[in-house]
């Protein structure tokens, strides 16, 4: 046997989508999503009760709302270009590994694609979720999920996982090359919004101190490395940099907010914000997504437009995300090649 020549297989994992989007299926998604101990960090007892008996409930409908403005005739867009990372992925990288994508939740599901890859009898696997800043309701979740399934398999091949990867070059660059077809001079301002987390869950990342103790706006050191308002404040400050952006014009933010517990400065409050201060036209990034989904055109594109323009703007403008820009499968290739 050749052993220079090791069999590989790569992993790529997104969050995940509904199978569809009727309530049923939005049901489902929403009760193993939010039911992760890693998502919504209570006590199980707490945690269920919240889950199951009031957020789902009631959420569900709603939901399916949404999830119907999003759905396209290839499905949900998420699902849709993951597909098409994994596809142009595996043509850049040739017959040298193979390529499979999972989701973290429904489907395709982890243990489904961990079995196909079990039955392939792989030297090595390299674990890529697809979330650029570390934060354990992602990168964590798919990691743990990963080791649980495995961890059971008779023969376990060598194991690689990627952490994170927002200081990658070609991230930045990718970003930053659609950023570029917008004349961003006409625009008022610019937000970079991340999806938030619970304050608690950055805080749970330091041994010494809370979150607040550390410069995570304005620095990466070796205690926030793997904070994510840490990280996404330096994602903001790398593609700021490349697209010359002032420090005066642009504002990192936080969406999708529970309650006021959670990172901040919000966006919504962000965007009220701007429009008082007479801003008629926003440029909205959302480096956190490499695909887009529900939170970027949905509640960007379609619910910060609403907000802005019932407080006296015009115009929020979403930067798509990665989804299958050539520059994000150079990304992937590169990181993939670094670890073969």
């Amino acid at each position: 046997m050749n052993t220079t020549n090791k069999k590989t297989g790569v992993l790529l994992i997104n969050l995940g989508t509904p199978d569809s989007p009727k309530v049923s299926d939005v049901r489902s998604y929403l009760t193993q999503f939010l039911n992760d101990p890693r998502v919504i960090d209570l006590p199980t007892i707490k945690r269920t009760l919240l889950v199951n008996g009031i957020i789902v409930p009631f959420r569900a409908k709603g939901s399916s709302k949404e999830y119907q403005k999003l759905w396209t005739e290839n499905g949900s867009p998420l699902l849709y270009y993951s597909v098409q990372t994994k596809e142009k992925l595996q043509e850049a990288l040739g017959d040298e590994v193979t390529v499979e994508l999972a989701m973290r939740y429904k489907n395709p599901s982890i243990p489904d694609v961990l079995e196909k890859m079990r039955k392939e009898n792989y030297d090595k696997i390299i674990v890529l979720p697809l979330f650029p800043q570390y934060a354990s309701a992602t990168n964590g979740s798919a990691i743990e999920e990963v080791f649980r399934v495995i961890s059971k398999w008779w023969v376990i091949p060598e194991l690689d996982f990627v952490g994170q990867f927002w200081d990658h070059p070609l991230y930045i660059e990718a970003f930053a090359e659609i950023g570029n077809k917008f004349n961003i001079e006409e625009y008022d301002h610019v937000i970079f919004s991340y999806h938030g987390l619970p304050t608690r869950q950055v805080d749970k990342v330091y041994d010494n101190g809370l979150c607040e103790d550390h410069d995570c706006e304005l620095e990466i050191t070796e205690e926030n490395k793997f904070c994510y308002k840490a990280t996404s404040y330096a994602t903001t400050r790398a593609i700021a940099e490349n697209l010359n952006i002032p420090e005066d014009k642009y504002t990192v933010a936080f969406q999708s907010r529970l309650d006021k517990e959670w990172l901040e400065p919000f966006a919504d409050k962000t965007v009220i914000e701007q429009a008082k201060k007479g801003a008629k036209k926003l440029l909205f990034f959302s480096p956190a997504f490499t695909a887009d989904c529900l939170e970027t055109i949905v509640e960007i594109g379609e619910g910060y437009q609403e907000l802005f323009e019932e407080h006296g703007g015009e115009k929020v403008q979403l930067v798509p995300s990665l989804n299958d820009h050539p520059k994000w499968i150079e990304c992937l290739k590169d990181i993939v090649k670094k670890r073969i």
